[in-house]
């Protein structure tokens, strides 16, 4: 016989939201991962009724530096407002902006082969200018503003654009350091020369610098904390949108990449050869 509700047995209750992908905004045909894309499944964790805890899932490899900070404090302050611990689980890795909204639990548990860390800042790009002198193609650029054109890549690089970008990177690499320092505190183990160089680590060396707390992944972790019966519903992230799902997400015959129906945006295309980059850079 079913009962109602009010008769059943309450189950402590953790819902668990998975935070997984590069971290950047979001095109229309491929999202990323930004406090926009996530805020509806947070505010539908941390709103339910009676939980003891929100869990939340990390696999990414990182990205912006500025999307990573502001889920970190959506994050933070769903938890102070809620009053409720947060649980992180890393499973191929939290890395750079990845580990940053790690830091945003309570705990952090990985597995033995995930990869954590690289708490640094890094600016990568390309020169061009050689090739399009090689072509004979001739830059033109006009600014108002003598440093506007900073590190354009189809001039030679300055001495003074490096010298200023190196200043803005050591202004995040604090930033970034101080949030990792603040949170986790006492627990950080190792020169921090070492812990803030942009080194990464496995599951067992990350939990000797103090940069997690334990290995595990989050059924038997939460069952450990909870008890057998703790439910631990998945709360899902934003739909992708109907355009999405009709030109390449919805797995229909028409939508096939290079199918003469679907549409193929060259922003789209690089976007996604830089994610794919990202995750190659850890081997996955």
């Amino acid at each position: 016989m079913l009962l109602p509700p009010r008769y059943r047995a309450k189950h402590p209750l953790v819902p668990v939201v998975r935070l997984s992908g590069a971290i950047g905004a979001a095109l229309p045909l491929r999202p990323g991962l930004s406090v926009s894309s996530c805020a509806p499944a947070l505010e539908r964790a941390f709103g339910m009724p009676g939980i003891k805890a929100v869990a939340l899932v990390v696999n990414s490899p990182g990205g912006s530096a500025v999307q990573s900070h502001l889920i970190y404090k959506r994050i933070r302050a769903h938890a102070e407002e809620k009053k409720v611990p947060v649980f992180v689980f890393v499973e191929d890795v939290a890395a750079s902006g990845g580990y940053m909204i790690a830091c945003a639990g309570e705990e952090i548990f990985a597995d033995p082969s995930s990869l954590v860390g690289s708490i640094g800042v890094i600016f990568a790009g390309f020169g061009f200018e050689r090739l399009i002198e090689r072509f004979g193609v001739e830059r033109r650029v006009h600014t108002a503003g003598r440093n506007k054109a900073m590190l354009d890549p189809f001039r030679p690089e300055r001495p003074e654009d490096v010298e200023r970008l190196k200043e803005i990177q050591a202004r995040v690499h604090a930033t970034f350091r101080g949030l990792v320092e603040s949170r986790r505190g006492a627990r950080l183990k190792g020169e921090p020369e070492n812990l803030f160089s942009g080194e990464v680590w496995a599951g067992p060396e990350a939990l000797e610098h103090g940069l997690i707390d334990g290995l595990g992944d989050v059924r038997a972790v939460m069952r450990e904390r909870f008890g057998d019966k703790v439910r631990l519903p998945v709360i899902p992230t934003e739909r992708p949108s109907l355009l999405a799902r009709w030109f390449g997400r919805s797995g229909s015959p028409q939508a096939t990449f290079g199918s003469p129906q679907a549409l193929v945006d060259p922003t789209a295309v690089i976007a996604a050869i830089e994610e794919r980059a990202a995750w190659a850079r850890w081997g996955l």
